[in-house]
């Protein structure tokens, strides 16, 4: 991890919040995952690093949890629409 990656990673937000707010654990379903992914990003609208967290997810193609404010979903439709194959 380079040193510019860490500095803004630990300015995010979610360092105050289990790891577990941001990624499904397994079988999560409906509306388990719905409340958590919600949660999840409500964290996200507060954090100053924000856009930068978004920019990192999309560029290594994050495949799954909330970065940015978005979920694998929402960056998978993403991809969609810009003709390229979504992250497995």
């Amino acid at each position: 991890m380079s040193t510019a990656t860490e500095a803004w990673q630990a300015l995010g937000a979610c360092r105050q919040v289990s790891s577990d707010r941001f990624f499904s654990p397994d079988n999560e379903r409906g509306k388990a995952r719905e409340r958590r992914v919600r949660q999840a990003k409500l964290v996200c609208a507060g954090c100053p690093v924000l856009r930068r967290c978004r920019e990192h997810a999309l560029a290594t193609r994050e495949a799954y949890g909330v970065w940015g404010g978005m979920d694998e979903n929402e960056r998978a439709e993403l991809f969609r629409r810009r003709g390229v194959t979504p992250p497995v």
